[in-house]
């Protein structure tokens, strides 16, 4: 591209980026150590380049088109200097660059539009490349995405010993590595290591680097500790350009094992997205061509294939979910001022089972106060202060934890058979037996001892908070904090308001949440609450099929054409049976009919099995002799489009029901719910994006679930990407 084109892009594209944050190249002069010569006695002259949004870090650099054309002004600026011997890049503090600005992707309206954006990124990172003089990139911290193939086209790399965040998580969002990524990383390290990267790990919830592992895995090539890191990359690079260090690489293969890569990537991508979204494949198809294609060819197709995504349904539905993590989430709607909350000092956790004892650890860990747990008698007590210290000394041995805070937490957590040592507690949660009456007593021998204002708290997944409440004196401290298991992974919490519920309570429940670092999404009390109400209707449609004569492996598979995290079955396994009975038993109380209780489901927990499933050595999922015995089915077998069909209907109907009946703000919340509280894919955008895309939303309700232009493009609807199933 020539330097007018790039410039009239560059142009065009800044123009409507109004909106841009812009990350500023920030140029300045050193001096490169061991370059001293008779001609240049004080050392040779290098440009480092500094990319800087001006913010601090709450506010992550991002490269949007004014801030790639800063630094092609700076890129241009320093070649032009012929006493300039080097460019080195790095970042702000801590941070390199969290890659491409991704809500100018989400304004894209023409094909034309991404494809300049790609052509600009090529353009400009090609520079550091191309350059009369070795170009260096010092990670000193996040790098993602194209802040990490910034430093791809440059001819070394250093990293810091205490970078963390360092990735392409391009395939996780719905894209794929489009400014190079797919060509330099498999070139520069090899396929089987590019595609760990660029697919396993993305697609493992967006496994990320440290300084430590991306050295080892070949992306850099030198390591320096975090306390000096600019001074002695400043150091390596001017020994460097002296020639006094020579930087080998491996040769990398060519031949079979490259195919290899790929081929186990793409077994990958089926396994979790099932060929749902784009992106991985197009990344794999890209790596596959970086084997023998030139470099101009493999940035070309990079350009064609983003230009192809920011249009199609699953990328807006991608963007509009990291949308959602990254601001909604932050900003929970319907949450009181946070000014009211009340301080807290001292945790009570009720029950020492598996959840509690999960919960425990959570608090200590994360608010750093005592926590004191009890139960029904000191064997159980004794046992859920075992597992609290287990896990202490887990991240002890993991080096996630310093002997001194090891120590510390040891002495925060401590267990008793006594209410009255709750006295002093300013929240206590309880995760007791789901049942209402246990929970409702609960309840009232906390309120014997505790103080007016502390907070009531139950993990209730499904029972009504208000009616846990009604006998209390003070009802109003009583609040829904329900967790997901396995609590310390997914970062949903539901804050359930009870009809007596105030302010107080809800934004100190609030305040904690956000301690705990969680996402809290405020939800009304009503059966199930948001995710276990709509995962029990997509699960009562699955076990109907299954009573009614659909095979099991037929009916648990209909669904995997939307790439969910996992099948029902398996999820059910997960849950246990006892659980999945009880929380659908309260739900047909609360709602009825559109929740029935499968007789197969009664039979499962009756006989004690653990799920419907048991797994050869391969880890393949098949339903026993013994298992199928006692399933008792019809004649009336469906195939996996029908019973893909009632699933998608049923949750459009029960997510439209929902929506009228106030339990969330708005379809929003649905999504965030799904995704942050049950693992629901980013290409879906939680779930009603699609149900908009594919038409269900439509169909059965008259309407869309989003306003046109929410994970859409703003004034036409990009044409369906998969048809929708006939009834």
């Amino acid at each position: 591209m020539s330097p007018d084109e790039l410039g009239q892009l560059i142009a065009a594209g800044a123009a409507v980026s109004d909106q841009e944050v812009v990350t500023h190249a920030l140029s300045r002069d050193v001096t490169l150590p061991h370059t001293a010569s008779a001609a240049v006695p004080q050392g040779r002259t290098a440009v480092l380049i500094t990319l800087d949004n001006g913010q601090d870090h709450a506010r992550p650099t991002t490269l949007g088109v004014r801030g790639l054309g800063e630094l092609n002004d700076a890129l241009d600026a320093a070649l032009a200097r012929p006493d300039v011997a080097a460019i080195a890049i790095t970042g702000k503090p801590f941070m390199l660059s969290a890659g491409a600005d991704l809500t100018a992707f989400s304004r894209l309206t023409t094909r034309d539009q991404g494809l300049s954006i790609a052509r600009i990124g090529h353009a400009v990172f090609d520079k550091l490349h191309s350059a009369r003089v070795p170009t260096f990139a010092f990670i000193n911290g996040l790098a993602l995405g194209g802040g990490l193939e910034v430093t791809l086209h440059c001819d070394y790399r250093t990293v810091s010993a205490a970078a963390a965040g360092i990735a392409l998580p391009e395939c996780f969002l719905g894209l794929f590595p489009a400014w190079g990524g797919c060509y330099l990383l498999p070139n520069l390290i090899g396929a089987d290591r590019a595609v760990t990267v660029i697919i396993e790990n993305a697609l493992s919830q967006n496994r990320m680097l440290t300084g430590p592992q991306a050295f080892e895995l070949g992306i850099a090539d030198a390591m320096f500790e975090g306390a000096d890191f600019l001074e002695r990359s400043l150091d390596w690079a001017g020994r460097v350009a002296a020639g006094e260090v020579i930087v080998e690489r491996p040769e990398i293969d060519r031949g079979d094992a490259w195919d290899a890569a790929v081929t186990r990537g793409r077994e990958f991508a089926d396994q979790k997205v099932a060929g749902a979204a784009p992106g991985p494949y197009r990344a794999l198809d890209l790596v596959a061509a970086a084997k023998t294609a030139d470099r101009a060819a493999a940035f070309a197709a990079e350009d064609e294939g983003l230009a192809d995504l920011l249009l199609m349904p699953e990328l807006r539905a991608s963007l509009y979910a990291f949308d959602l993590v990254r601001r909604r989430a932050r900003k929970p709607a319907g949450a009181p001022d946070a000014t009211l909350a009340r301080p807290v000092t001292k945790v009570g956790i009720v029950g020492a089972g598996l959840m509690a004892s999960q919960l425990a650890w959570l608090f200590v860990r994360r608010l750093q106060l005592p926590v004191v747990i009890t139960d029904i008698d000191q064997e159980r007590v004794d046992k859920g202060l075992a597992s609290v210290r287990a896990e202490i000394d887990r991240q002890l041995s993991r080096g996630r934890l310093s002997a001194d805070t090891a120590n510390r937490l040891r002495g925060l957590v401590s267990g008793t058979t006594d209410l009255a040592d709750f006295a002093d507690c300013d929240f206590v949660v309880e995760a007791v037996f789901e049942e209402l009456s246990v929970k409702r007593q609960v309840f009232a021998d906390l309120e014997k001892h505790v103080a007016a204002g502390c907070v009531l708290a139950t993990n209730t997944s499904s029972l009504s908070v208000s009616a846990m409440a009604a006998e209390l004196e003070h009802p109003e401290r009583a609040v829904g904090f329900h967790f997901f298991n396995p609590v310390a992974v997914l970062p949903l919490l539901e804050v359930v308001r009870g009809a007596d519920t105030d302010d107080e309570t809800l934004a100190t429940a609030f305040a904690v949440a956000k301690d705990l670092k969680k996402n809290a999404v405020l939800v009304k009390d009503a059966t199930g609450f948001v995710v276990n109400r709509l995962l029990l209707r997509l699960m009562g449609e699955i076990n109907a099929a299954v009573d009614e004569g659909t095979p099991v492996l037929e009916a648990d598979r209909a669904l995997r054409p939307l790439g969910l995290p996992m099948s029902p079955f398996t999820l059910l396994q997960l849950v246990g049976p006892a659980v999945a009975l009880h929380v659908a038993e309260s739900l047909h109380e609360g709602f009825g009919d559109r929740f029935p209780v499968s007789t197969n489901l009664r039979t499962l927990v009756a006989a004690g099995r653990p799920g419907i499933y048991d797994w050869t050595p391969e880890g393949e999922p098949y339903v026993s002799p013994e298992t199928q015995a006692l399933l008792t089915v019809g004649h009336s077998p469906s195939t996996a489009d029908q019973v893909r069909d009632r699933v998608l209907t049923a949750l459009t109907e029960e997510i439209g029901l929902m929506l009228d009946e106030g339990v969330v703000a708005a379809p929003m919340d649905v999504d965030l719910c799904l995704i942050l509280g049950a693992g629901w894919p980013f290409h879906l955008g939680g779930i009603t994006p699609y149900l908009d895309h594919v038409g269900y939303s439509d169909r059965v309700l008259g309407r869309r679930l989003l306003p046109q232009g929410v994970a859409s493009v703003p004034e036409a609807e990009v044409a369906l990407s998969r048809p929708i199933p006939a009834r």
